[in-house]
């Protein structure tokens, strides 16, 4: 056989073809032995992502505790909250509360808020920071009452701050003696 006829034999569409698909089989065996070596860098991966997410969950909390500790030292801390009895004579709408005349804080709730009340929930109407002394809170009640009838109601209390935290709760519940709504404020130290 010539040297021409030798070459034209090699370059032959039948043998491109072969040697392309043996190129092509080559590639997939390749792949094919490569996919456990990738799944498994892809569930390496997954376990290292559920572990970042999981840290910066935990960085998040210890910075809220940050936040919270230096907005509002424990030895300058007063904290407001309101909780609610049955709620037979008395139908919250909005709350309130001024400490030594000043407006620190209005609270409008929604009927979803009031339900979660009579179920024992209790709301933080207000968090800040007191120096220590005399101080007197009012909290203003607006809802209503007896018969349907607009109600708007006070209650007060003069108290000492010291140097740990006060806490104080706006205490809502039935007076079944007078058929009235009683409002009151509990004082919890924070000591």
């Amino acid at each position: 056989m010539s040297s021409a006829a030798r070459y034209s034999s090699c370059t032959s569409p039948a043998g491109t073809k072969r040697s392309a698909r043996a190129a092509l089989v080559s590639l997939a065996l390749l792949a094919i032995a490569a996919m456990p070596t990738f799944a498994a860098e892809q569930i390496d991966m997954d376990a290292e992502v559920r572990d970042l997410k999981a840290d910066v969950l935990d960085l998040n909390r210890e910075l809220f505790l940050l936040e919270e500790e230096l907005l509002f030292p424990a030895n300058t801390q007063v904290a407001v909250y309101l909780s609610m009895d049955t709620g037979n004579f008395f139908e919250l709408d909005s709350v309130q509360v001024t400490i030594d005349d000043r407006d620190v804080a209005k609270y409008l709730y929604t009927e979803r808020e009031v339900d979660a009340l009579h179920r024992g929930g209790v709301h933080r109407v207000f968090m800040g920071n007191l120096k220590a002394g005399d101080h007197e809170m009012v909290a203003v009640f607006t809802g209503r009452g007896p018969h349907g009838r607009d109600y708007r109601r006070a209650t007060a209390l003069s108290f000492e701050k010291g140097l740990g935290a006060r806490f104080l709760e706006l205490v809502i519940s039935d007076s079944d003696a007078n058929l009235q709504p009683d409002f009151r404020v509990k004082e919890w130290n924070g000591d």
